[in-house]
């Protein structure tokens, strides 16, 4: 077992006891992104019912920005500091800052460059990012009856999610059971719905053939289904699939156009994360990590999760 679920944490940590006025850095990859806000939203939610105060900052993308925000948060004295990491691979100089400085630090979703075995004083709380892929190219394995023709939307190539999902995606279609299944291409799209569309636009201009799309998050598959209905393709006859159930994404399913979607917690990491670190500032030492389930999204089971 890599970690605790993130109810063994709960049950294991007396957090609201510690929280009294508890400061907390929170530096964000990105405010203006669909998952992340549900992300915050689950942050803002958990220090508001134990107390804590908040420090918030957008890292808008930028590695550099990110790790001034780090430092900050530690001249400022804040009791812990809570990281959405723009680059999992660009974290090792934030978690040598604070172990230095002894601010106890908690990763939160995008997973840090060697998150199984942080140091002393962080912390990782997110989902198995193998669980994620997996079930998604599963489902869309079962959907094409093992057979076809694939486009992989991928995320940054320097998030460490984006590439586990990718390779998730890899490893499926490499089993027995999927091997009639052809990646023809994939292309970066940065998590982002334009260029999602973009990228889809540009594979039907092309003329290449293929029977399903499959994207590294919810955002992206919008963009592409946006672009495949405009196009006048029948969305019958394509199958289209993102992660992280997002509102948005659950909207697209109910419309008939998303066919399977994984649900990632996104306000059960923010909670954690914020319990974990107030834990942390008041001497406990949670596990390195920690994991909340993701649960696969189709729509037979769509109604769950509306």
């Amino acid at each position: 077992m890599k970690g605790l679920t993130a109810m063994a944490l709960v049950l294991g940590l007396s957090a609201p006891a510690l929280a009294g006025d508890t400061r907390i850095g929170v530096s964000m990859t990105s405010f203006d992104n669909p998952f992340l806000t549900i992300l915050l939203n689950g942050i803002k939610q958990q220090a508001a019912q134990d107390g804590a105060e908040l420090i918030l900052e957008d890292a808008q993308l930028d590695v550099a920005r990110q790790q001034n925000q780090v430092q900050n948060f530690i001249a400022n004295g804040v009791d812990a500091i809570i990281v959405n990491a723009v680059d999992g691979a660009a974290t090792p100089a934030m978690t040598q800052m604070a172990i230095q400085a002894g601010v106890p630090l908690v990763y939160v979703n995008h997973p840090p460059i060697g998150h199984e075995a942080l140091p002393k004083g962080t912390s990782f709380v997110g989902s198995d990012e193998v669980e994620s892929g997996t079930m998604q190219t599963r489902e869309v394995c079962r959907m094409l009856g093992g057979k076809g023709n694939v486009m992989v939307l991928m995320g940054p190539l320097e998030n460490e999610a984006s590439a586990i999902r990718t390779r998730d995606i890899e490893e499926v279609i490499a089993t027995p059971e999927c091997s009639g299944m052809t990646i023809v291409d994939r292309q970066v799209g940065n998590w982002n719905r334009t260029q999602g569309q973009d990228i889809a636009t540009n594979w039907l201009s092309s003329g290449i053939a293929f029977d399903a799309i499959i994207s590294n998050n919810d955002e992206m598959a919008i963009g592409a289904i946006q672009s495949l209905k405009a196009a006048g393709v029948a969305m019958d006859k394509v199958v289209v699939a993102g992660i992280d159930a997002t509102p948005d994404g659950l909207a697209a399913m109910r419309a008939g156009d998303l066919d399977v979607t994984v649900y990632q917690n996104a306000t059960r990491q923010g909670e954690v994360a914020v319990q974990t670190a107030i834990a942390m500032a008041g001497g406990e030492t949670p596990e390195r990590n920690i994991w909340v389930p993701f649960e696969p999204v189709t729509p037979e089971n769509l109604s769950n999760y509306e």
